[in-house]
């Protein structure tokens, strides 16, 4: 099992970029940079490219409707070249909040854009000459207003002609597609005593239909890490995070990490934070998030129980532990838990 942390979207960039050169030195073996609707996620993995000399760089995600699949494949080939071949893509849906609303993009097809993200990507990366329709037309025919299009192929060559790709994926059919096509899954707020009944059936259709080629699939999880006597209290930094996905990413009827909490069993209170969020109850929804789920979805704790959860996670399939250091001293978090795995 490898080890990863994810950058903090909303901090400073510079700094998370220092903390994990810090992490890289101490073992960590690999970093996601977040995007949602804040700082864009490959000029940050740019910067951290220079930085580091050995982990992997990836995106976590990148969604995709904001940037032609082209585009997509152009940006993890730039980064490949940056990272001297150490970039992953993390790709995803997002959701419609964030797609209609910032991106002004409808938000429809999420699978199938995915999908033919995955398979442009790929054939990009190989610099097949592109001539491909569906729901993206390259090039533009006539008929949609196209004029001047002729099939491409990618001008540069890339480091490698197959980058990892990875994708955030929640609902069944999505985690089906994933574990056909994709190199890893990048599942959030992943319980492992929960991920077999929530996720077992669709990862294990997608995998009957996986091309052997691609090896087995990735799974990236994890939690805030703090080991000691008084770690326990770290568990509650999942509470404004837990409730601001559950609470405000997606309207009622229509918001995937609401769904899961109820899927894990915690329907009552997954209503409760959802309810107050909406209604600008910030506290109350971080106050009704289960401190059970806290503690299932954390590596937090004193050191026999920390080794408990990353057996957990190792054992439910995950095979990058994802992990948020939390303490004065996070380069001799990284060390102890390396000598674990």
């Amino acid at each position: 099992m490898k080890l990863s942390t994810t950058l903090e979207y909303a901090a400073d960039p510079r700094a998370a970029a220092d903390r994990a050169a810090a992490l890289e030195r101490a073992g960590l073996d690999a970093v996601w940079v977040a995007e949602a609707y804040g700082f864009d996620s490959p000029t940050i993995m740019g910067y951290l490219a220079a930085r580091t000399e050995r982990m992997l760089i990836g995106s976590a995600v990148i969604n995709v409707y904001s940037r032609t699949p082209a585009l997509i494949a152009q940006t993890a080939a730039g980064l490949d070249a940056l990272t001297g071949g150490r970039a992953v893509l993390g790709i995803g849906a997002s959701g419609p909040q964030v797609v209609e609303g910032w991106h002004g993009r409808r938000y429809d097809r999420p699978l199938g854009r995915t999908r033919e993200t995955i398979t442009l990507a790929r054939r990009i990366w190989r610099r097949e000459v592109i001539e491909h329709h569906g729901i993206t037309d390259l090039p533009l025919p006539p008929e949609k207003g196209g004029t001047l299009g002729r099939p491409l192929k990618l001008l540069t060559h890339p480091v490698r002609p197959a980058i990892p790709i990875q994708v955030a994926a929640l609902g069944p059919a999505n985690v089906r597609m994933t574990a056909e096509l994709a190199d890893g899954w990048l599942p959030f707020l992943y319980v492992p005593e929960h991920a077999a009944k929530v996720w077992g059936a669709p990862l294990a259709e997608g995998t009957a239909r996986r091309d052997p080629a691609l090896g087995p699939l990735d799974v990236v999880a994890g939690g805030p890490l703090a080991i000691g006597p008084d770690a326990e209290a770290v568990r509650d930094r999942l509470r404004p995070l837990i409730a601001l996905y559950v609470g405000g990413m997606g309207a009622p009827g229509r918001n995937f990490y609401h769904d899961l909490m109820c899927a894990y069993g915690y329907e009552a209170e997954a209503h409760a934070v959802q309810g107050h969020f909406l209604a600008g109850r910030r506290r109350d929804a971080e106050s009704a998030v289960p401190a059970e789920l806290c503690a299932l979805a954390s590596l937090a704790g004193p050191e026999g129980y920390v080794r408990e959860r990353v057996e957990a996670f190792r054992e439910s399939g995950v095979t990058v532990l994802d992990v948020t250091p939390v303490g004065p001293d996070q380069e001799r978090l990284v060390e102890r838990i390396k000598e674990w795995l």
